[in-house]
């Protein structure tokens, strides 16, 4: 009988890909807009700005997350290649190695023994990359999948700005933005904390936070060295 239950850390390899494009794409995006708007620029070369920002913070966050988990992908290859060749090669002391796993972890030598045994006779791949690497189906690698969702999301995340911008007064781009972006990332907290059973409060605390500062950052950079359009 298949195992039915749900648990969160089986979708944390495309959680994880996900928040982190949405937060990134509403960080980047807003800290962008504010910056060139605090600089005096031009409501049309803030719109620009923002645009190009979406489009290439889409493009850098799929390529990132494809070559950082393809990198974590290959590692795990190796290491069940490495792992496939022993139990070719040096199966009573991979059956020794297992059965010492599961003593360690509080069986009795003769239950581990056993144990090692009948998984070894199962799939002793499996075990060994569960038990021995850490390695399972729910929470292995899978790049094509990280930078969908990072580049989606991300993109999802940019584009709420630029709405804001396109709807604000001119004159009150840089508040409009700011507030709406912080609402936006307490939001997004709050969902992502719901989604992997924590608290939402802690989560939306401490991605606005983050957010509130790197605004605050590019807001002050824009004013320094800004000059009227």
């Amino acid at each position: 009988m298949k195992h039915a239950e749900f648990h969160r850390s089986h979708h944390i390899g495309w959680l994880r890909a996900a928040v982190l494009g949405a937060n990134d794409g509403l960080v980047s995006t807003s800290s962008l807009i504010i910056g060139i708007a605090t600089a005096h620029a031009a409501h049309s070369t803030i719109l620009l700005t923002g645009v190009a920002g979406l489009v290439s913070g889409t493009m850098a966050m799929a390529a990132g997350e494809y070559v950082s988990v393809s990198s974590q992908s290959d590692t795990e290859n190796a290491d069940l290649a490495r792992e496939r060749l022993e139990l070719e090669t040096e199966q009573d002391h991979e059956l020794l190695e297992l059965t010492n796993i599961y003593i360690e972890r509080g069986l009795t030598p003769e239950l581990a023994s056993q144990v090692a045994l009948q998984l070894t006779a199962h799939d002793a791949l499996s075990a060994h990359a569960r038990d021995e690497l850490g390695i399972t189906e729910a929470l292995n690698a899978r790049p094509i999948q990280a930078a969908l969702a990072s580049a989606a999301t991300f993109a999802i995340g940019a584009v709420l700005p630029l709405l804001v911008v396109l709807l604000a007064p001119i004159t009150l781009t840089v508040p409009y933005v700011a507030i709406m972006s912080l609402l936006f990332l307490a939001g997004l907290g709050a969902i992502a904390a719901k989604v992997g059973g924590a608290r939402m409060l802690l989560g939306m605390t401490r991605v606005a936070f983050w957010g509130a500062l790197a605004m605050a950052a590019t807001a002050g950079v824009g004013s320094l060295f800004g000059v009227v359009a």
